[in-house]
């Protein structure tokens, strides 16, 4: 069983940053692929990044690239999203979910992954 719990979340105007972090339960947090998706409300959910174990497979949704970067520390079991320059349309329930397959890779797919944690909203103002 692998538990996920996103922080970071909040209300920043346009332009702003957020770091969020996604803190992971499990010896070997460092063998799983990692992933970001967000939900607006009425939208499914979305791919937003994703990183392989060893952070050399980096994925970015068009929509971030450039200004979302996906990272990871596996001695602290912990994945993050810096997220900078902030727009309206970035407003979501943004969630961390994981891939416990053997040598899982960074996938854009959400039904690759097996464990989700329960969301942080991040607004953004206009």
């Amino acid at each position: 069983q692998v538990q996920l719990v996103e922080s970071g979340g909040g209300l920043v105007q346009a332009g702003g940053s957020l770091r969020l972090s996604c803190a992971a339960s499990g010896r070997t947090f460092s063998g799983y692929a990692m992933g970001w998706f967000r939900q607006a409300p009425g939208k499914e959910r979305e791919f937003v990044a994703a990183i392989n174990w060893s952070a050399i497979n980096i994925y970015y949704a068009d929509s971030v690239k450039g200004r979302f970067t996906i990272s990871r520390d596996n001695a602290k079991n912990t994945v993050y999203l810096q997220m900078n320059s902030l727009k309206p349309e970035d407003t979501a329930l943004y969630y961390c979910a994981a891939d416990v397959s053997f040598g899982g890779l960074a996938s854009e797919s959400l039904y690759e992954y097996d464990y989700w944690g329960q969301g942080t909203q991040v607004t953004v103002s206009s």
